[in-house]
């Protein structure tokens, strides 16, 4: 399995907790559909494969519960939750109205530190040469950047409600991923969007941010 830009980090982040370090994984292995939809959890099966106890996993289900990707039945067991295309407007509507938001308070707030970051996924981003059994690998990148324009923006409520949407709306793409003719378009319009928050343009990358979820939205309902 191929580790997002993100969990690359958490592998050389000895700090994280063991739970933190479970959750941050099967966050990215649910929204990826790697853990299909309706399919059973076995907690002592994913402690295994993790290397570690019981006890961190549960606490990481607690958390992925509560993010709506999981879900518990008592006497039942632990399910990856199903994809609801139908949520699609809903979650729609908000990511239209925070997501400009992040990208203005990111151009705003980033330190010199996060442009440089910025501008250096911005041109991993314009060098990558798609295949068309690329596109999951593609998501991945579509993940670490909005995680990345959502840390910039210095605002840690707003990050944490924009992460549990960008989630939910991620895996509505990946349920649909198959029937998408090219993600490639999708996943290179960040690159406008990181320059501009880079160079501290807080308008056009508002303006481009909302233009990057209106698209999402266009994209998948085509395919429906």
């Amino acid at each position: 399995m191929t580790l997002t830009l993100e969990n690359q980090l958490i592998a050389g982040n000895p700090d994280l907790s063991l739970a933190e370090r479970a959750y941050r994984h099967l966050r990215d292995r649910l929204i990826m559909l790697e853990i299909r939809p309706g399919e059973a959890i076995n907690d002592g099966q994913l402690a295994a494969e993790l290397g570690i106890g019981r006890t961190p996993v549960r606490e990481a289900l607690k958390r992925l519960e509560s993010d709506h990707l999981v879900v518990s039945y008592p006497r039942r067991g632990t399910f990856a939750t199903i994809v609801d295309i139908t949520e699609l407007a809903d979650v729609s509507d908000v990511r239209e109205l925070l997501e400009p938001l992040a990208a203005r308070r990111a151009a705003t707030n980033a330190s010199a530190d996060m442009r440089a970051e910025l501008r250096n996924v911005a041109r991993t981003i314009s060098g990558i040469d798609a295949k068309p059994d690329d596109k999951r690998e593609l998501m991945r990148y579509d993940l670490t950047v909005h995680r990345l324009i959502y840390r910039a923006a210095g605002n840690p409520h707003l990050e944490d409600t924009l992460i549990r949407y960008d989630n939910l709306a991620t895996r509505i793409w990946c349920l649909v991923l198959d029937k998408v003719p090219s993600v490639t378009g999708h996943i290179t319009e960040h690159v406008e969007l990181l320059e501009a928050i880079a160079d501290g343009d807080a308008d056009r990358a508002g303006q481009l941010a909302l233009a990057h979820v209106s698209s999402f939205e266009q994209a998948v309902r085509s395919v429906l």
